[in-house]
């Protein structure tokens, strides 16, 4: 969500940038240390993306030892189940650190996070498409 606001996507940005305000309101905004590297590749600069992350009131919020352990073993049983993506911890690292540090996570890939965290609480501003 947060490089659908920051990169003016023109499909996603307008809901993305809803959902993120909304949930801003409704709480505070954490990222990980993956989204936060995701989010600063987009910008001229770390000291940019930093600046513009604390504008929207994203605070960084670390990878603890536990969610790391979590997202190891969701990604552990994606390999059993025949997952062939040998990339995709940043994306367990996410839901991880989202159901150990958050209330819920940002996201349009309901189907891969719904499966591997089912007890994470999802939030699609694109599901009412």
């Amino acid at each position: 969500m947060l490089i659908d606001v920051f990169g003016g996507d023109e499909r996603f940005g307008p809901d993305s940038s809803t959902a993120v305000r909304q949930s801003r309101a409704d709480g505070s905004l954490v990222a990980c240390d993956v989204v936060w590297a995701e989010v600063a590749g987009g910008f001229s600069s770390p000291a940019a993306a930093e600046e513009a992350l604390h504008r929207l009131g994203v605070a960084f919020s670390p990878i603890s030892a536990g969610a790391a352990a979590i997202a190891g073993g969701a990604w552990a049983e994606y390999r059993r189940r025949g997952g062939s993506r040998a990339r995709l911890i940043p994306d367990f690292l996410i839901a991880a650190h989202a159901l150990s540090h958050a209330e819920a996570l940002l996201t349009r890939d309901r189907g891969f996070y719904g499966r591997y965290f089912p007890e994470l609480r999802l939030l699609d501003p694109t599901a009412e498409r």
